[in-house]
């Protein structure tokens, strides 16, 4: 039985309610200046980023087609308001934001929560879909806005937001709003792409994401993107022969599976799963050394002994039909 990292995703109840509230805050800003005093551009503006004008609470769909779009995705807002707004709420989930990303074969990523990965990425050309409480802590009004570019001399941001193409915000003011948001941050990666600042644990779980959902050539691509950037990922290398297995490419998910066993002999499930492909590639009597060595290790838990022995039963049942067949490997 192959298995697969699962990518758990906090459902946070946070709707998008059309607003045009801006609340003053007194007090210290919450945020350093914007200039960084290193020689990266303090001043980046993504002029040529789509803009979809919301519709009465549907800046969700707006937002999300508005960075889809960024990252050479033909679609509008309308064409996403039937996956993502949800009438009982006036607003979009962040899950389904980023579950709507994934039917277009794009890694959403979660940045970091503060503001130098966020303005990385408008480095990088990417515009970033930003979640905000336009209201109060109390009284809360959830509003999606897309940041496309900053002026860091001046202490401000440019946003498309609401029906406005270029709403410009002093970084203040926007830190703010957007840190009683939990300082929410999305950006759509091609497959091909790693975020400016790369974070090996989010990106692998965003692109297990794509994987769990069975967009597979998309996963396939992703992690080897990731595995460019960390070589030694036993994570992102157990992904790619996942995705190689489900895509039916059985030589190349064992080539993988091997490499993490071969580097970490005490792990379980990636040796489980070289059993289980090897068993289906013929190789019957290897698979069963494979799955006995797992079987053997003291720290299994019931759950895993309980999918270790359906894998060995599975490699009874193939070795039945391995007698006049060559093993590949």
């Amino acid at each position: 039985m192959i298995t697969r990292s699962r990518l758990l995703v906090h459902r946070a109840v946070l709707v998008c309610l059309f607003s045009w509230l801006l609340s003053a805050c007194a007090g210290t800003p919450l945020v350093a200046p914007l200039v960084t005093g290193t020689t990266e551009p303090q001043t980046v503006e993504l002029v040529d980023t789509p803009f979809f004008p919301q519709r009465r609470y549907q800046c969700g769909p707006a937002a999300l087609a508005t960075a889809l779009r960024a990252s050479g995705v033909a679609v509008d807002a309308d064409a996403l308001t039937e996956w993502i707004y949800l009438p009982e709420r006036k607003g979009s989930l962040q899950l389904e934001l980023i579950a709507a990303a994934r039917r277009f074969e794009r890694v959403p990523y979660v940045l970091p929560k503060s503001l130098s990965p966020l303005l990385a990425e408008i480095r990088a050309g990417r515009p970033v879909i930003v979640l905000q409480n336009l209201g109060l802590r109390r009284w809360p009004y959830w509003h999606y806005a897309v940041v496309v570019g900053f002026d860091a001399e001046r202490d401000r941001l440019v946003l498309r937001s609401g029906t406005t193409r270029r709403k410009i915000v002093k970084a203040s003011r926007f830190v703010r709003t957007w840190q009683r948001a939990h300082s929410w941050a999305l950006v759509m990666l091609r497959p091909s792409e790693l975020p400016a600042d790369p974070d090996h644990d989010r990106y692998v779980q965003a692109v297990a994401g794509l994987e769990a959902t069975g967009h597979i050539d998309a996963a396939t691509t992703a992690y080897r993107t990731a595995l460019g950037h960390w070589p030694q990922s036993r994570i992102a290398r157990l992904g790619l022969g996942n995705t190689y297995y489900l895509g039916g490419d059985l030589l190349s998910a064992a080539e993988q599976f091997k490499v993490v066993v071969q580097n970490s002999p005490g792990t379980v499930v990636p040796r489980n799963n070289l059993a289980q492909v090897m068993a289906e590639l013929h190789c019957t009597d290897a698979a069963m050394e494979q799955i006995e060595v797992a079987l053997a290790n003291p720290d299994n838990n019931p759950e895993l002994r309980q999918m270790l022995n359906k894998t060995r039963d599975s490699i009874l049942a193939w070795q039945a039909k391995s007698e006049l067949r060559d093993c590949p490997l």
